[in-house]
């Protein structure tokens, strides 16, 4: 898929639907689009760690303090983090103890591409080279994020700040910062340029990450990045990742997501397994697999992608082996804009048997939707942009919040609550 069409739709910032609830008022006008009886976490009531992940959030929900850490990985819709950051807004904003740390980020500004508005972490752009796991030419070490910004120039300050346009009652703020980067080369200083505020410094080879402490919470923070001396032949920074970290207790929200982002370019992100250890996910939501099957129907292998998922799969069992896992079917889309694609169905039927298979719970958004050709339907109601393959915001605040109208469903079949009840709870956060 050409990436590039993603700044067909993302070139705007308006924030008007950005927390509110609007699926009731806008079922009239767009609800014909919708199967609304699909919308169901499927088999979640089945799945015994999906009861221990609603047990836990019914805890917090219930004002108890709790831990409890989702992620989110996929492609171009989670890199672009609109939907996900809404997601991720509701449930912060449960009550009073459920907003955790905001933790790992990637700053896509550094690599040329596309940076989520909900933070904003900033250095001259000229200087850094940005290479994603997902675009064949590519060649560095990657991590977490599959995506790699690469410093060799003699000096910069990077700006971090844990706020830009985001909508939780209370701003993130870190007394930790953890910084995700080749750690086996020593080409570069690192530094806090307010080291009064710094009272531990502390390097982890083995994850790759230095992580600077901090002597209370803060927002920003600017940082320091100097080469050693210039006899150094070929230096090389390579930035995989920020994570801003407090003590706090509640719900951690992790989206990651790179343009083009399929099974086999995640594959490409070595150290992805090595750094996810750092974390014991609750829930993790796969929303991989439009990039997998974007191609002609003769060209596409459903045994190779039964296999990627499968290892996938099976790589977030070995770090968490009482993780939920919500796989998620991707959404139907156009091919080259000419064709409706009908390996999204083989990827459906592929995606249950799995699920059956290790007794996870399915998102269908392809039935959701309305199946093969839905795409050009929601791009006549301007849900979807020409390419038929992404969302407008107004889609992608849709698709939030159906994701929350199945996730309270099967909460409330869990652990017996009411489910209009914690509906009307999160229908009206924003009032």
């Amino acid at each position: 898929m050409k990436n590039n069409l993603l700044l067909l739709f993302i070139g705007f910032t308006t924030t008007i639907f950005g927390q509110h609830y609007i699926l009731d008022s806008l079922t009239p006008t767009y609800g014909h689009l919708i199967n609304f009886e699909a919308n169901t976490f499927k088999m979640a009531e089945i799945s015994p760690t999906f009861h221990q992940f609603f047990a836990k959030l019914d805890s917090v929900y219930s004002g108890k303090k709790q831990k409890l850490h989702v992620f989110h990985i996929g492609g171009s819709h989670i890199q672009a983090d609109i939907y996900s950051n809404k997601i991720r807004t509701y449930l912060q904003n449960t009550n009073t103890v459920s907003q955790g740390q905001r933790g790992f980020v990637f700053p896509y500004h550094l690599a040329h591409t596309n940076n989520p508005t909900n933070y904003r972490i900033e250095a001259t752009k000229s200087k850094w080279k940005g290479y994603r796991s997902s675009v064949r030419k590519d060649s560095i070490a990657w991590g977490l994020a599959g995506v790699t910004a690469a410093f060799s120039e003699k000096s910069d300050t990077i700006i971090v700040k844990s706020n830009y346009r985001n909508y939780t009652n209370q701003p993130y703020e870190f007394n930790k910062l953890r910084v995700f980067y080749n750690t086996w080369k020593s080409d570069y200083n690192l530094t806090v340029m307010n080291p009064e505020l710094v009272i531990a410094d502390t390097l982890n080879l083995d994850k790759m990450y230095r992580e600077f402490q901090f002597n209370k919470l803060i927002d920003e923070v600017e940082i320091s990045l100097e080469l050693k001396n210039d006899t150094i032949q070929n230096p090389e920074f390579a930035l995989m990742g920020m994570e801003f970290m407090n003590d706090d207790d509640g719900i951690e929200y992790t989206s990651i997501g790179v343009n083009g982002g399929s099974f086999a370019y995640y594959n490409r992100a070595v150290y992805f397994e090595k750094q996810l250890q750092l974390y014991q996910p609750d829930l993790f939501v796969i929303a991989i697999g439009t990039n997998d099957a974007y191609m002609p129907k003769n060209e596409f292998d459903a045994e190779k992608f039964r296999e990627y998922y499968e290892a996938f799969i099976q790589m977030i069992q070995r770090v968490n082996p009482n993780c939920a896992i919500l796989l998620m079917v991707p959404n139907d889309d156009y091919y080259k804009r000419k064709i409706p694609n009908p390996n999204t169905a083989t990827q459906q039927k592929v995606i249950m048997e799995l699920a059956r298979k290790h007794q996870m719970a399915v998102w269908d958004f392809y039935e959701i939707m309305g199946g093969l050709g839905s795409s050009n339907k929601w791009y006549q109601n301007k849900l979807m942009p020409r390419d038929r393959i992404h969302f407008t915001q107004l889609g992608y605040s849709i698709k939030a919040d159906l994701f929350m109208d199945a996730l309270i469903d099967a909460w409330a079949k869990s652990t017996h609550r009411n489910k209009e009840e914690l509906l009307k709870h999160y229908r009206t956060l924003d009032e």
